[in-house]
């Protein structure tokens, strides 16, 4: 049976991938391996500015459990054949689900989409790298669970696992995922299934409450790595609150940016806020009004900030966008909204209620969030230029004031440079800040797709030198962002991939991890 895939594996011979290709098919089944490059097309799609070549997939194939996946290990570890691990492949402004290193074959593990328990009274579940938010919540609906979740921006279509291992953030008060998880299982590259803190013992009852065990806690290592397949994750969730309070507080100017994070940042320390705070720029909001770029801006280069002005005042946008919430009982949000009521009078911001948000899409999608209740609100963003290129450059800054205005005015000049505007947002942590810029551009535009790779090189090199390092990335600068935290880190993580996969089979250079 020949494979019309035009990537091979590197080092693999057509005959020898064929014969790999057999054995898969016997393992999952015929309809579970493709290799046909029109039935892989999705796999491929990028948004990234680069060839979708340098990023194609041999094939792929898709288990239904941790039996037939440990089953592909072998095949894969056989033939020397690598697999990079997907679960929804939804993560679109990192890469999708293409590969980080052409001829790889996709595990496509969308048919592990089981959510295998959900404890009401511990406020828990374990579910599959296939479940999506949309079905997670769907199933706490359906089955009237008062509980809530925390979900990144365009959720319904993605999963839990798989932002969870990308160490990715949310917007309720559990919003730092990978904190929030509670118990990992992993097939190993030589097949044996790992269950990380109290899972490792048998019969346990405790996995999904008590993250550590007993020893060294492994899970952080099969995050952002290749060192496994995760193929269930435990989660806490969040028991849903007597009165949720969500608002936003608009700022007229970009240089407010520093008023408002040290007046924020003590609340979050403290807990009065207790969700991630997100302090979203115009043109972050624009998109998903919605505004089109082309109404304000029809001229080579970036937009010009006289224009934005005219988009703040044609759609009551602020210049920086103030989104967060409470959650307790009415007393305890009644005390904290004079706080928050005080603190907006104070560095001069408006306040917008739920009440008052009605008939605004920005407002209303960023209100679902705060609850955990997925939406698809943030695609906006892909209207704004058009022409399918994006990536997402991620930063992390102390939550300090001086330290987001330096960054905002760092990237605006860079993206400025290559013709680009600042579309960002900046979601505040306990300490920290994430500051997320969407670099959208045109990639059936060759001059904006080379202009896109410069524009993204320079943000990382010039960030790295001020000591800004990037908390996620996009599949086609994995090595260079890795390169950026030194040699140490790198060799530590290359001796694990060597103990765990000496065949180099999962995912290689995946976050720059290789041997």
């Amino acid at each position: 049976m020949s494979s019309k895939s035009k990537a091979l594996p590197k080092g693999i011979s057509a005959a020898e991938f064929d014969k790999a290709v057999r054995e898969l098919r016997a393992i999952v089944g015929d309809e579970h391996v493709i290799v046909d490059d029109d039935k892989l097309a999705p796999y491929r799609k990028i948004m990234m500015p680069v060839p979708e070549e340098q990023h194609e997939l041999s094939a792929s194939v898709m288990p239904d459990g941790v039996e037939q996946i440990q089953r592909v290990m072998k095949v894969a570890n056989k033939y020397r054949v690598p697999v990079y691990p997907v679960s929804t492949g939804k993560n679109l402004g990192y890469g999708s689900a293409a590969p980080v290193q052409r001829g790889q074959i996709v595990m496509d593990l969308r048919r592990m989409n089981r959510i295998i328990e959900v404890d009401a009274d511990l406020c828990t579940a374990l579910v599959e790298p296939g479940v999506t938010y949309q079905q997670l919540y769907d199933y706490l609906q359906e089955h009237k669970l008062p509980l809530w979740f925390s979900c990144p921006a365009p959720s319904a279509i993605a999963g839990p696992v798989g932002n969870m291992v990308d160490r990715g953030v949310g917007y309720t008060p559990y919003g730092e995922h990978f904190l929030f998880s509670c118990g990992m299982e992993v097939v190993l590259a030589d097949g044996q299934v790992l269950r990380t803190g109290m899972g490792a013992m048998e019969n346990s009852n405790t996995w999904q409450v008590f993250k550590w065990g007993y020893g060294p806690t492994l899970d952080g290592i099969f995050t952002q790595s290749n060192f496994g397949v995760v193929t269930k994750m435990g989660m806490w969730l969040m028991p849903a609150p007597p009165d949720f309070r969500p608002f936003c507080i608009q700022y007229p100017d970009e240089a407010d940016i520093t008023k408002i994070v040290e007046a924020l940042r003590p609340l979050r320390i403290a807990m009065v806020i207790p969700n991630a705070v997100v302090i979203a720029h115009t043109l972050w909001e624009a998109p998903c009004t919605p505004v089109k770029r082309a109404d304000y801006h029809t001229g080579p280069g970036a937009i010009s900030d006289e224009a934005v002005k005219r988009i703040q005042k044609d759609h009551d946008i602020g210049a920086w966008n103030v989104y967060a919430g409470l959650y307790g009982t009415k007393e305890t949000n009644d005390a904290n909204w004079k706080i928050i009521e005080a603190v907006a009078a104070a560095t001069g911001g408006r306040i917008i209620t739920q009440e008052a948000s009605k008939g605004s899409k920005a407002l209303e999608y960023r209100f679902d969030l705060m609850k955990g209740k997925p939406n698809l609100g943030e695609f906006g963003l892909y209207n704004w230029r058009g022409g399918g290129g994006s990536i997402w450059f991620a930063p992390v800054s102390q939550a300090k004031g001086a330290e987001t205005l330096k960054q905002m005015q760092m990237a605006k000049t860079i993206l400025a440079k290559y013709g680009f505007d600042y579309v960002g947002e900046f979601i505040v942590g306990w300490r920290d800040m994430h500051h997320v810029i969407d670099l959208l551009y045109d990639r059936s535009d060759e001059t904006q797709m080379k202009n896109a790779y410069a524009c993204y090189d320079e943000l990382l090199h010039t960030f790295a030198k001020e000591g800004y390092g990037m908390y996620r990335a996009n599949t086609a600068f994995a090595e260079k962002v890795a390169a950026t935290y030194g040699p140490v880190k790198r060799d530590v993580e290359k001796r694990l991939k060597k103990a765990l996969d000496p065949n180099n089979i999962i995912a290689p250079g995946r976050c720059g991890i290789s041997l």
